[in-house]
């Protein structure tokens, strides 16, 4: 299916503006009264949403962008830490006009929701972590992030074996998210400003970015932690700790995807995210 093919009955805008200083590009569809941000992973692109926006936007105001250095937005001479990221959505939700959003983050951009909740809870309506980061710092995930997300800009072989990484089904794996990623990776400052793109995998950085369960324990806005029994970075035994720390959690496993569970199973996932959000009076 391609990504057409999840949009053709959607009216929806693609576009560019600038937020934080920053060319961001995003996509925004549906007129709800509550705002839905979807935020993407390390190496990704609003794309991976694709699956995703159509059944939200029926009901809400859905945004997703590229998050600094990722996908078309820019990418500046710098390491991205956990801050830069954060800055970069709020300048988005700013220019956007947005006072408020239900956050919802996929590894990488789960980490900066679940912070995000933690330290600006007047932004934030509800947290969605999907197979988020931000509680663990394994060496040999890490390194094999480092590694993988350095060969994806090599080649389409290696494009692919990054992507295989984070599925269970590698079949699921389309041609439109190939090309599209293809594209992206082959950008010229994206290959050079890779190493601050991958910086939270070196310990040192990913130590002082990590969050904690005190932290989580800040947050007070309904939260989700979606998790998979074959994510390859983490364990269900992760994903617990995460939705125990969190003050009012939901915790929900999936079985047939690994790291995307929104990409996978995307039918699932959009039943059991929005009726999360239901629950929540959003």
């Amino acid at each position: 299916m391609s990504f057409w093919t999840n949009l053709n009955t959607l009216d929806f805008k693609l576009s560019r503006t600038r937020a934080n200083g920053l060319q961001t590009r995003f996509f925004e569809a549906g007129k709800g009264e509550n705002t839905i941000l979807f935020l993407h992973g390390l190496n990704g692109h609003l794309d991976v949403f694709a699956r995703n926006f159509a059944a939200h936007a029926a009901h809400y105001h859905v945004l997703a962008m590229d998050m600094i250095g990722h996908g078309y937005s820019d990418k500046p001479d710098h390491d991205y830490e956990i801050k830069h990221y954060i800055d970069h959505v709020l300048g988005f939700l700013d220019v956007m006009g947005v006072k408020k959003a239900s956050l919802v983050g996929t590894s990488l951009g789960g980490w900066v929701s679940a912070r995000m909740g933690a330290r600006h809870p007047d932004r934030v309506s509800s947290i969605s972590l999907v197979s988020s980061g931000g509680l663990t710092a394994y060496p040999h995930v890490m390194n094999q992030l480092s590694a993988l997300g350095s060969k994806a800009t090599t080649g389409l072989e290696g494009l692919r074996a990054r992507l295989e990484f984070v599925v269970k089904d590698k079949d699921s794996i389309s041609e439109d998210l190939l090309d599209s990623r293809w594209n992206i990776y082959q950008q010229p400052d994206y290959q050079k400003m890779l190493p601050h793109i991958l910086c939270l995998q070196n310990m040192e950085i990913r130590m002082r970015n990590l969050l904690t369960v005190e932290e989580l324990g800040m947050v007070k806005a309904p939260a989700l932690v979606l998790w998979t029994k074959d994510d390859p970075t983490a364990s269900i035994e992760d994903g617990q700790k995460y939705a125990d720390a969190l003050p009012n959690s939901e915790f929900v496993v999936f079985d047939k995807s690994g790291h995307m569970p929104q990409y996978e199973e995307a039918e699932r996932f959009n039943r059991v995210h929005l009726e999360f959000l239901k629950k929540a009076g959003l």
